[in-house]
């Protein structure tokens, strides 16, 4: 990833740029010349932004219910913000005389939007730099064809040495994972393959299943959270291994929430747990097999799931990394949850959720980690309770913050922050 690709616009000098442009921008398109424009098309055009913007939110956190968590008022005065430069940008346009001048509009409601875009990414980290808002993952890619060389030799790990002039980072590989068991249909699923997996020969490897959040995609965890650097990162001061992670879709759809069971909602449970490994199986010849080298983790939703498949499998799922996971799933709250997902039956919904699993059950041979945003304060007492819960029941657990809210640059710092302790326990050397 060059010097630009890695430019942040989520701090820095570029954020401020932006938003001294767009300030720029907005009186460009605020002051005309003429007392009709300024005391009749302005008012209105500010008027229609603000009662979008409330129309919007209303149907979302009040109506629709996309999303399990309201959405920060922010993000909507941001959104709002765009829809008014967007509008003004229309306004001058046709009242604009000349070519020159429209032009100037043009570009000024260009910069106007996209400070109100910007806002709403600084508020998320989702694209933290150049590259991510490029769709640069910051590695090379990969075929299943590339890796089919059924005479290449799998070592165990401790029987592995490094070769010399071992270089570069690891590759991406991009594959749809089918619901063959499960019925569920997801999106393609990415593949981190750290650089010791082309060697010859090669390591047999631990593998750590990643989940998005939601709303949410595979891609989140390597544009926001910033995987390949994290691993790379990791594998430079370790001889080229990490874990084989597998960033599996656990939603289906961008908005798709089936809260990782299996219900009407989507067979997530049996995908993750038996699709998921199958075909890992099948296809990845340096994947270790042996259910002690799994681990899930995930953020959000994705950090909530990995708690349900440590507490519900435990035999498949004995390692999880949780960040910024909920206090259990949810649609919303627990009674729509219930109705919605489980046909109004408290007791199939209590007997899946983490919470009241550990309350009734001992796991000694699982081990966790909890990590979440020091500010956030939607999910922080939460992550707080799953803790000491899973403490209660017997796991070796820990609890740990980073600076920052329910963000993408928690997301990473977080994995980042556990990678060696998630190493160790995946069986990777030091």
């Amino acid at each position: 990833m060059g010097l630009s690709s890695s430019l942040s616009i989520v701090g820095g000098w570029v954020p401020v740029s932006v938003t001294i442009l767009g300030i720029l921008g907005f009186l460009w398109l605020i002051v005309y010349p003429s007392v009709r424009y300024l005391l009749v098309v302005v008012p209105v055009s500010i008027a229609v932004a603000v009662v979008g913007t409330i129309a919007i939110r209303y149907i979302i956190e009040d109506v629709w219910h996309p999303f399990p968590e309201p959405i920060q008022t922010k993000v909507y005065i941001s959104g709002g913000v765009a829809v008014l430069a967007a509008i003004l940008m229309v306004a001058r346009f046709i009242v604009g005389r000349g070519v020159a001048q429209k032009l100037v509009t043009i570009v000024a409601g260009l910069l106007a939007i996209t400070m109100g875009l910007s806002q709403i990414n600084i508020s998320f980290a989702a694209y933290p730099t150049v590259g991510a808002l490029m769709g640069d993952v910051g590695a090379s890619s990969v075929s299943l064809s590339q890796l089919d060389d059924h005479s290449l030799r799998v070592v165990p790990i401790d029987e592995w040495h490094e070769p010399a002039g071992m270089t570069g980072g690891g590759r991406i590989l991009t594959a749809t994972i089918p619901g063959t068991k499960s019925g569920f249909q997801t999106r393609p699923a990415k593949i981190y393959l750290p650089p010791a997996t082309f060697t010859t020969p090669t390591p047999r490897l631990p593998v750590l299943v990643l989940m998005a959040g939601q709303p949410g995609s595979p891609d989140d965890w390597l544009l926001g959270g910033q995987l390949v650097s994290t691993m790379d990162e990791f594998a430079r001061t370790h001889h080229g291994l990490t874990p084989i992670v597998v960033v599996a879709d656990a939603t289906g759809t961008e908005l798709g929430n089936p809260i990782c069971v299996d219900s009407k909602l989507g067979n997530v449970a049996t995908y993750l747990t038996q699709d998921v490994p199958d075909w890992v199986g099948e296809n990845l010849r340096n994947a270790d097999t042996a259910r002690t080298k799994w681990a899930a983790s995930g953020l959000s939703y994705g950090g909530t799931c990995s708690l349900q498949l440590a507490t519900n499998y435990p035999e498949l799922y004995p390692t999880f990394l949780d960040i910024s996971g909920q206090l259990e799933p949810t649609l919303g709250s627990r009674q729509r949850t219930i109705d919605v997902a489980f046909g109004g039956d408290a007791a199939a919904f209590r007997a899946v959720n983490p919470m009241d699993l550990m309350a009734t059950r001992q796991y000694p041979d699982s081990a966790g980690a909890f990590v979440v945003g020091s500010g956030d304060t939607e999910y922080k007492s939460g992550v707080q309770a799953t803790y000491e819960a899973a403490k209660r029941a017997g796991m070796d657990v820990h609890y740990s913050e980073v600076p920052g809210a329910h963000t993408f640059a928690v997301w990473s710092a977080g994995l980042r922050q556990q990678m060696p302790w998630l190493a160790k326990r995946l069986g990777i050397p030091e």
